[in-house]
């Protein structure tokens, strides 16, 4: 026990001693230096802002690119839109027939008659809305792939021309009430497109049709197909 007692306090004089040692040997080092002077604050300075405007999904489908693929599209549904056409005729035709017969038509032949007109009606309605659907499915897709190359051109035209704020005026519950026509970039965004994408303009359809938007509205009457 003793020989223990010894063994510590032998340690702990060693330790103290060292302790001591150390602390004279950095004392030099911790002299306390003059104050430095703080760094003077950097105050932020304003940028002078150049707003731009673009009508986004206009501008995709005002692209040579854009014009061609809609044409492509409407093609694609020509037929079905003929035979929409077709069915809402023989519709018109059944019920001016109906409308025409004579007053001795019988109950039954006139019960007939209409759960026919009733069918085919039914038959229009199913595949105009079905045709109506695909159609803008088929739009939506082909104006998201373009889209995605006409927003690379107009972000290094923004950019290259010193522009800090970019505003999509797409949309006609827009914010922007009103603004300096110099500051709408739609045009120059597509003709900066056009030359990059290397596409021709496309031979314009007869009659020429108004360019469809993406499937948040409908698109124009003479691409879709009619009921």
């Amino acid at each position: 026990m003793n020989r223990t007692l010894v063994l510590v306090s032998a340690l702990g004089a060693g330790l103290m001693t060292t302790a001591g040692m150390a602390q004279t040997a950095a004392s030099p080092a911790t002299t306390p230096s003059a104050p430095q002077p703080a760094a003077a604050e950097v105050a932020p300075q304003p940028i002078p802002a150049k707003i731009a405007l673009v009508a986004f999904e206009q501008a995709v489908f005002g692209t040579n690119e854009g014009q061609r693929t809609v044409q492509e599209v409407q093609k694609k549904y020509e037929p079905k839109k003929a035979q929409i056409d077709t069915l809402s005729q023989e519709v018109d035709s059944l019920k001016k027939q109906l409308q025409s017969a004579p007053a001795t038509l019988s109950d039954t032949e006139r019960a007939t008659r209409l759960k026919n007109i009733d069918t085919k009606e039914k038959q229009l309605n199913r595949e105009a809305e079905d045709a109506q659907t695909a159609y803008q499915a088929d739009l939506q897709e082909a104006y998201g792939k373009i889209a995605q190359k006409v927003s690379v051109t107009l972000k290094k035209y923004v950019a290259d021309n010193g522009y800090t704020l970019l505003l999509d005026v797409s949309n006609q519950q827009s914010n922007v009430m009103w603004a300096v026509p110099s500051t709408d970039v739609t045009k120059a965004v597509v003709e900066a497109y056009n030359a990059s994408s290397g596409v021709a303009a496309p031979v314009p359809s007869a009659p020429a049709a108004t360019h469809p938007r993406p499937a948040t509205t409908t698109p124009h009457a003479a691409a879709a197909p009619k009921k």
